[in-house]
């Protein structure tokens, strides 16, 4: 077994954010010395690199595709134990050739292409290379700050369908992650916005887009899924600007090798444009032997600026289980309203219901009553007389009151069968009796309506109160299926604004080649869920703009 270096002192660092941390050396203050790429063939024996001076990046540069594997490596020290005289790495480059010889001395030549230009340690951490990471696939990008991606991929002569192996860099200490983030307010005219995007199924690599439709619905070759993702993404953020962006699930499709690289394309655009982001995981979002567990993918997540992800109480089942509130322009620390995200499970095996999902789990109801109850105590204490406070909840996979007999669509698209829990754990009437406006999901991609059950009345309520509504965001991702029975449609996100001067809430979705709103809906009017007449919705086929 390959040894670990463990230094005295040391802390644990995101290196590489590797798929197996543990194996990354533990450093106080690492300061890259050298690097190189190693390759394993199960028909050659080659010696291990001295594990005590190597330390080995756990992302194979194959992707896992060959039989052989390579790997790269990197020297490492601690800044407070090198000298003067000792060389670390002050640049990397990625070439055929040498780059123009520097007055810092020759350019050495390492295995990939890779070529290092190493000087004697100035004392100055920020002139050296303090970590490296491998990205993959030419669309691969790093919303980290003082992380720079190379353009050219490391040269290993893997299979061309592969995503090519790329390093990114970093100089220097990253600036540590601040202990508090700028609090979520509503604008100086009472209104927030929340664009959501569900379904974003984004690969190692450009992905393969198998049901586009052109703006008349005719349908388009096969092409590449995940740039078509990400325009989309920016084109939406860049006409609705909005406060929050949610990723309700299924970020990542199944079964990639880096999911890292994927995760980093899904929030780049937020990140590019300055707008805070949440997130709630799917049941694709870790499935697969190479796929980062949630928690690891929250730590990343967490890592990033702009970042209002939470992983939640250890004690409560599943990762992400966390709330925001909304409070009034500053200076006030008012809240207005609260925003509720819980971690929805996986598929489970069953020989009754196929597919089947694990339910909303009864540690995550508690805890959405308690919050919530707790809350509503707290503005009563604090003598906030006003008895509006708008709450919405997101999760990944819908709940089974999505497909209720009952349940009554006023806008919107119901295209397949909504695919959730067959066990109900009664999540909703939790809901309910919390006075939530709405639930946001994704997961059924040709799905896109908003749909009311009838209310039963609640305790303390003089009448019977409808809601709360249940929506779908609709698939973003063009890795995605965005197809059923048949036909064709165009991806989709949907679009949340709350007024806090009207007390309303209303929603709209974006949807390809559409140049304005489509579907909007008014949900809540003066503090109250509107009950609407039932639409005839069903049978719809595609948008044609």
């Amino acid at each position: 077994m390959r040894r670990v270096l463990e230094l005295s002192g040391a802390v644990p660092r995101a290196t590489a954010s590797s798929s197996t941390p543990s194996t990354t050396a533990l450093l106080a203050h690492p300061v890259v010395t050298d690097v190189t790429i190693h390759i394993l063939s199960p028909t050659v024996s080659t010696c291990e690199l001295n594990p005590w001076i190597w330390h080995r990046i756990e992302k194979d540069l194959y992707l896992y595709t060959s039989q052989q594997s390579a790997w790269l490596y990197v020297a490492l020290a601690k800044e407070e134990e090198l000298a003067a005289e000792d060389l670390v790495v002050v640049d990397i480059r990625v070439a055929e050739s040498a780059p123009d010889p520097s007055s810092d001395g020759p350019w050495d030549s390492r295995p990939g292409g890779i070529w290092v230009l190493r000087s004697k340690f100035s004392g100055r951490l920020d002139q050296a290379v303090t970590e490296i990471d491998v990205l993959f696939g030419t669309d691969a990008v790093d919303p980290r700050p003082q992380w720079a991606l190379m353009q050219s991929p490391l040269q290993i002569n893997s299979h061309p369908k592969v995503p090519v192996p790329r390093l990114s860099v970093l100089h220097g200490r990253a600036k540590p992650r601040p202990n508090s983030r700028p609090a979520l307010r509503v604008r100086q005219d009472g209104r927030f916005k929340i664009v959501q995007i569900s379904d974003t199924h984004m690969v190692t690599g450009v992905g393969l887009c198998k049901d586009a439709i052109d703006a008349y619905g005719k349908n388009l070759p096969e092409s590449e899924a995940d740039p078509l993702t990400v325009d989309f993404m920016g084109k939406t953020l860049d006409v609705e600007k909005p406060d929050l962006v949610m990723l309700t699930g299924d970020q990542l499709h199944h079964d990639i090798p880096d999911s890292q690289t994927a995760l980093f394309k899904v929030v780049a655009p937020m990140i590019e444009r300055s707008i805070p982001f949440a997130a709630v995981f799917g049941n694709h979002d870790s499935e697969g032997i190479h796929a980062l567990s949630r928690m690891k993918q929250m730590s990343i997540l967490q890592n990033l600026p702009f970042n209002f992800c939470e992983p939640g109480p250890e004690y409560i089942d599943g990762i992400g289980n966390f709330y925001l509130q909304i409070l009034a322009p500053a200076p006030s620390q008012r809240p207005l309203s609260s925003l509720y995200f819980l971690g929805s499970h996986g598929q489970i095996p069953s020989e009754i219901h196929n597919p089947d999902y694990d339910h909303i789990q009864q540690s995550q109801i508690d805890w959405f009553t308690d919050t919530s109850q707790a809350q509503r105590n707290a503005r009563e204490k604090e003598g906030n007389s006003n008895p509006f406070y708008l709450s919405l909840a997101f999760q990944h996979i819908p709940l089974p009151e999505f497909s209720d007999r009952h349940l009554s669509i006023r806008n919107g698209h119901k295209r397949e069968p909504p695919e959730g829990p067959h066990f109900n754990s009664h999540f909703y009437d939790a809901l309910a009796r919390e006075g939530i406006s709405a639930l946001g999901c994704g997961h059924d991609h040709v799905n896109d309506f908003c749909a009311l059950l009838p209310q039963t009345r609640q305790p303390g309520d003089r009448e019977v109160r409808p809601g709360p509504w249940l929506c779908y965001a609709g698939g973003s991702g063009f890795g995605g299926y965005c197809s059923y029975d048949g036909a064709r449609f165009h991806r989709r996100m949907r679009v949340w604004e709350l007024d806090t001067s009207t007390e309303s809430l209303k929603t709209w979705k974006r949807v390809e080649y559409a140049g304005d709103r489509v579907d909007e809906l008014a949900l809540v009017e003066r503090g109250m869920v509107i009950n609407h007449p039932a639409e005839p919705v069903e049978g719809r086929g595609c948008e044609v703009v």
